[in-house]
């Protein structure tokens, strides 16, 4: 008898705890589906994020990208200064509509440079929609009106070369 209560003591035991870890694994494959879903949500809330705010990809006009494109390349030597910016506003004026287009297009552009830290980038992603957007006499225009705001304002800039060439090869001008 002893020997009976004993063995049902054992297999009391044993379902005892078969059932803990049972509970247990069960647990943890909850909280590792919820991790699971916590982290596809941070992904998909990081990729929404970065969609919605990234401003070139907003772009839609060339009198836009151009003033984005004008303001990007400058504010890499510093900030935009009051009258820098006056010559930003003089050559988009040249090519907008209306005054309302042109203070809109300024404002955009210097949102955007101001959100965007590698020029390149800026010139990677609006230089091939100019060039689809411009002919060639156009996005030649567009490196005048940049080398006109570099030379205006407080004090000369220097863009540098490989700023310049890389923006003449995106714009699809041939370049040796």
């Amino acid at each position: 008898m002893p020997f009976l209560i004993a063995l049902l003591g054992v297999l009391g035991a044993a379902a005892f705890w078969w059932y803990r870890l049972k509970a247990m694994n069960e647990a943890a494959n909850e909280v590792a589906d919820v991790i699971g879903r916590v982290q596809g949500n941070i992904r998909r809330k990081k990729l929404r994020k970065q969609a919605a705010l990234s401003p070139l990809t907003a772009i839609d006009d060339p009198v836009v990208a151009a003033a984005t494109l004008i303001t990007a390349i400058v504010a890499e030597h510093g900030p935009i200064l009051p009258q820098r910016e006056g010559v930003i506003r003089e050559v988009i004026a040249q090519i907008a509509e209306n005054p309302k287009k042109t203070d809109e297009a300024v404002v955009y552009g210097k949102w955007a440079a101001a959100q965007i830290d590698d020029t390149t980038i800026v010139i990677d992603k609006l230089a091939p929609f100019q060039r689809e957007r411009l002919d060639p006499h156009e996005r030649d225009d567009l490196l005048r009106m940049l080398n006109r705001v570099a030379q205006g304002g407080e004090q000369s800039l220097r863009i540098a070369d490989q700023r310049m060439l890389r923006l003449r090869q995106k714009l699809g001008f041939e370049v040796n």
